[in-house]
């Protein structure tokens, strides 16, 4: 009978030196015979198999032509880097600008401030007095007021100019606050920059004719607002065919030319952060960095640092700006071109499945190629997310697709927004459409502003008016004020043998006075005037 050996008894025999044949003539079997011997044992083999089993299936890598090394993943499983603690609060107005703010005017003049009004105002003067009259002269409070009718003239569009002044299609608030020659006029001469100097800076500036208020009018928008945590990047083609150098002619959009900017706006509130006009090849920037990647660099310069994460479409997404902003504790969401040589070469494939998903993960960033369509591709590259997951629906949409789809319209919406009450018309120079954009963006923000500061929920047509209003006020309380000083120096009574026409038409048409009224001091005829009862010295006193 063939007697079995426990392990144990085995390995003692063993290590003793022990021959099997001498005991008892029986064979030896090395083959465990109890149950907690076979459990330990299988424990003890099995255990590194399975270590070797997980590294075996996120072996798969592949490495790109530019050499990034793409390693293949499971969707659902956690990837290999630790996500960054996001920016937690929302955006909101800085404490100056909360301090400031009690109305629609001190909101709108934290953008166009006074500081960039007056220089507007001694250009205009200084190009009005060199090329006509030499005693040409505004105040700063008609300035203002012909911004309240640029403004009232994008709430109320008519065919043209003249329009505006017309009794039948004008608006009477416009009418009440300048006349339509004194507007042309200052339209006219509208100068941004010193004419003397401005060929010298041309040479290093091309937006040199209004760099300087530009330049203030962006660092007013930056400290103004602190955005949430979700920021958008876009392009932004201000409609204009005046000849400038950096005209741009994009065919998708709506007006085919036109003045492009590269703005950042706050996604939640389309607060617009920061804005750059594109000027064509920039001499300062270094040859091997992309324009895209120069461009989100300088705009999310003051809101790095925080944990925040900017959207990008495919123009600027790229692995290299998804690092550099990683190390600035920023990250990155949005579509990324499939020509691009540090996506692998394998996700180029068309003959995908229906809603299928396919990750790559590398340092600091995931890769998601998701086919929505038979024969279309998504590529979402993004350094925020390290699970991707798929909806339990019939698409099955990764929640990167779904993220990129909530936070990349903040632009475009604010584009929207501006189109809808646009100031923009007609003209030939190019600062003068800048200058229109400027006042859009301007007012956006400071309707944003005035209702974070001070809780009022009002729409923005509305809130357009009254600022209009408010803009206007001084100058119009300024007229009226001159006019009256003018009418009181005037005699009692026209000329001996002469009659001014009535200036009351309360029951008249156009009769003819020759008495003032002792309180307005115009003219009144008999009609419009009002007879005072009888009354002793007494009661006449007394009242």
């Amino acid at each position: 009978m063939q007697r079995r050996f426990t392990t144990q008894e085995a390995l003692e025999l063993i290590l003793n030196n022990a021959n099997p044949c001498d005991s008892d003539g029986e064979d030896i079997n090395l083959q465990p015979n109890s149950d907690s011997d076979s459990e330990l044992s299988s424990d003890d083999e099995t255990a590194p198999h399975l270590e070797k089993r997980a590294r075996l299936e996120s072996e798969p890598t592949e490495t790109a032509k530019e050499g990034t090394v793409w390693h293949e993943e499971h969707v659902g499983t956690i990837l290999r880097f630790t996500p960054m603690e996001p920016y937690a609060a929302d955006g909101e107005p800085t404490a100056k600008a909360r301090r400031r703010i009690r109305s629609r005017l001190q909101s709108f003049l934290c953008f166009i401030t006074v500081g960039m009004l007056r220089p507007i105002q001694e250009w205009t003067i200084q190009h009005a007095r060199q090329t006509e009259q030499t005693d040409w002269f505004m105040i700063l409070h008609e300035l203002m007021a012909f911004i309240s009718v640029i403004i009232l003239r994008g709430v109320t569009k008519v065919p043209s100019l003249r329009d505006s002044w017309s009794a039948c299609l004008g608006n009477p608030l416009i009418t009440g606050i300048m006349l339509r020659n004194r507007f042309q006029d200052i339209m006219r001469h509208l100068r941004f920059d010193d004419m003397f100097t401005r060929s010298e800076r041309v040479q290093t500036d091309k937006f040199a004719a209004i760099s300087d208020v530009w330049g203030s009018f962006v660092t007013n928008c930056i400290t103004c607002y602190n955005p949430g945590r979700h920021i958008t990047i876009d392009e932004q083609l201000f409609p204009s065919k005046t000849r400038c150098c950096f005209l741009q002619y994009i065919a998708t959009k709506p007006d085919k030319f036109g003045i492009k900017f590269w703005v950042a706006c706050d996604l939640k509130t389309k607060y617009i952060c920061n804005v750059l006009p594109y000027l064509g090849k920039d001499p300062s920037r270094p040859s091997e960095e992309r324009l895209s990647e120069s461009v989100v660099m300088k705009l999310m310069e003051p809101f790095m640092d925080k944990g925040r994460t900017v959207t990008t479409d495919n123009f600027f997404t790229s692995l290299t700006l998804a690092r550099r902003l990683l190390s600035r504790k920023t990250t990155i969401l949005g579509t990324v071109n499939k020509i691009r040589r540090e996506i692998p070469q394998s996700t180029r494939k068309m003959d995908r499945k229906e809603f299928t998903t396919q990750v790559f993960s590398t340092t600091g960033a995931t890769l998601t190629v998701y086919a929505p369509k038979r024969k279309k591709t998504v590529y979402i590259l993004s350094s925020m997310h390290s699970v991707v997951e798929t909806e339990e629906t019939i698409k099955r949409k990764p929640n990167t697709i779904t993220q990129y789809n909530t936070t990349k319209c903040g632009v475009d919406v604010m584009d929207q927004m501006v189109r809808e009450y646009s100031v923009r018309t007609g003209t030939r120079r190019w600062p003068v459409a800048v200058f229109y954009n400027m006042i859009d963006m301007a007012a956006l923000n400071a309707h944003l502003l005035y209702q974070a500061c001070t809780g009022v929920q009002e729409r923005r047509v509305d809130f357009l008016v009254q600022l209009a209003r408010e803009l206007a006020n001084s100058h119009v309380s300024e007229k009226k004020a001159l006019k009256e000083q003018l009418r009181q120096q005037q005699p009692p009574t026209p000329g001996p043998g002469k009659r001014a026409k009535c200036q009351i038409n309360h029951c008249c048409k156009s009769n003819r006075a020759t008495v003032r009224c002792v309180h307005c001091h115009k003219y009144t005829c008999g009609k419009c005037r009002r007879e005072i009862p009888w009354q002793c010295q007494v009661c006449h006193e007394s009242q």
